[in-house]
């Protein structure tokens, strides 16, 4: 065992955990927005479109960054000098994530006007 190892170890399951949080600011945004009164089908069509775009982009990076991260930290632990090859695709991975974060924002703001 290595245990020098073991903070190099954690870095897929910190960004793993960042996915996590993108999400929850599309739904801290969609609740904000949504009324009893006045809201309109756009604005429901709009808030879905915007949480399935975070969603779904935030699953496909979840699946990157555990597929990378499995295969990456193993490799780490026989040659320490793919920890920087593995943190770039793991970022790669993330930035997957962050895109759906961006198109989800801009979808939750898209309102209807009368």
């Amino acid at each position: 065992m290595r245990p020098e190892l073991v903070m190099k170890s954690i870095v897929p399951v910190v960004m793993a955990g960042v996915l996590g949080i993108y999400g929850f600011i599309i739904s801290v945004l969609i609740a904000q927005k949504v009324a009893p009164e006045g809201y309109k089908m756009f604005d429901g069509y709009a808030h879905l479109a915007s949480g399935l775009a975070c969603g779904l982009s935030g699953l496909s990076a979840g699946m990157a960054i555990g597929v990378v991260g499995d295969s990456g930290v193993r490799a780490n632990a026989q040659q320490p000098k793919l920890f920087v090859g593995m943190i770039l695709i793991l970022i790669f991975a993330e930035a997957l994530a962050l895109y759906g974060l961006i198109v989800g924002i801009i979808l939750s703001g898209k309102s209807s006007t009368q």
